[in-house]
């Protein structure tokens, strides 16, 4: 997504989560919304993220906000990553990779001389009118759950 004006209409979208089911953009209408991109279940970073959003899952929920994960592995694996954690955030599953080009976080990475293309760890949030009010790019995981929480209780406060 080149375009960065803000806030902007959040792309739609209705993935499988964990557990089973699907959760669709568009029915969480009325509901600020935290979606979090992450390259991949039970990596170091992605692991501690994922702790870090549950950690603060009831003041989320205390603020009005559901937090979403989305990851490009599948069902089977966001449900291992949740038991083995006691992760209490969705985790949603992009395999095809749609959701992850249309949020515009499916970016060529560099790492160690190599390049390759993978999930850029972005979180949008996502007003109960379905409008991006604000995105984080290139996080760094310490402090930016907390950061995310400070800006929707900005915005429901």
């Amino acid at each position: 997504m080149s375009d960065t004006t803000l806030p902007r209409p959040a792309p739609d979208f209705t993935l499988p989560r964990d557990g089973g089911g699907t959760v669709a953009l568009s029915e969480l209408r009325g509901q600020t919304v935290v979606l979090y991109f992450y390259p991949r279940d039970d990596t170091p970073g992605c692991t501690t993220q994922a702790q870090g959003f549950t950690e603060l899952a009831d003041a989320f929920a205390g603020a009005g906000a559901v937090v979403l994960g989305v990851s490009k592995d599948s069902v089977a694996k966001h449900d291992k990553f949740r038991e083995k954690y006691g992760l209490k955030v969705a985790l949603l599953s992009d395999e095809d990779g749609t959701t992850c080009e249309d949020y515009g976080v499916w970016v060529e990475k560099n790492m160690y001389g190599k390049t390759s293309m993978g999930i850029e760890r972005s979180t949008f949030l996502i007003s109960g009118t379905g409008e991006i009010l604000r995105e984080w790019r290139k996080v760094k995981v310490p402090g930016h759950m907390e950061e995310v929480l400070e800006a929707v209780r900005a915005i429901t406060a």
